[in-house]
């Protein structure tokens, strides 16, 4: 019986790359999330090459594991092959996030040449929503956190605010601000779809 249980679990799909802002916020609030709906609702996890070594510089990687069972790392642009499970629905949506500026320039121009790239644009294509955080959201000067604690002063260039606004236009794409913009999309998803009234 517990099978079955298990066996109807909605599935999302979380996808992180190699930005390191707002990565350990994002961890928090994800692991949080998947508390809400563990039951009814499994995140999994899928990690571009670069973000492999984010985690690590972070001390990030473990509690990750810890705190999601399915994590797998990109091997190319089909393999793990989560472009083939987002048009099959296999996962509800996919959330990419952090999302560095080259993830979004490159799914705005429709090159798809890594594992969430190529994600991201088959499930656009398959009418599957793609939910993106950006790590550079709009034209400004932010302080990041590095692995030793320390900040640097980052400026976010227009032409990076750009490839964020370009995504916006796109049908099926929800653009996040922050990670708390993260979590009211996911809890609203989860009102409306896993527990509508």
């Amino acid at each position: 019986m517990g099978e079955s249980v298990k066996a109807k679990k909605r599935k999302v799909a979380w996808g992180i790359t190699g930005g390191g802002d707002k990565i350990a916020e994002t961890i928090e609030v994800m692991k949080d999330l998947r508390k809400q709906a563990e039951d009814v609702v499994e995140i999994q996890v899928f990690l571009s090459k670069a973000a492999d070594i984010v985690l690590k510089y972070y001390k990030l990687e473990d509690d990750l594991k810890q705190n999601f069972q399915k994590v797998q790392l990109e091997i190319n642009s089909n393999s793990p092959f989560l472009a083939a499970w987002m048009q099959m629905r296999k996962y509800e949506f996919l959330l990419i996030a952090p999302a560095t500026s080259n993830t979004v320039a490159k799914i705005a121009n429709g090159i798809g040449d890594t594992l969430l790239t190529n994600a991201a644009i088959m499930s656009l294509k398959a009418f599957v929503p793609v939910y993106i955080l950006p790590t550079d959201y709009r034209e400004s000067t932010v302080y990041t956190k590095l692995p030793n604690g320390k900040e640097m002063k980052l400026r976010i260039r227009k032409e990076e605010a750009d490839q964020v606004r370009k995504l916006e236009s796109m049908e099926d794409m929800h653009v996040l601000e922050n990670p708390q913009k993260m979590r009211e999309a996911y809890m609203e998803w989860l009102k409306t779809t896993v527990f509508p009234v």
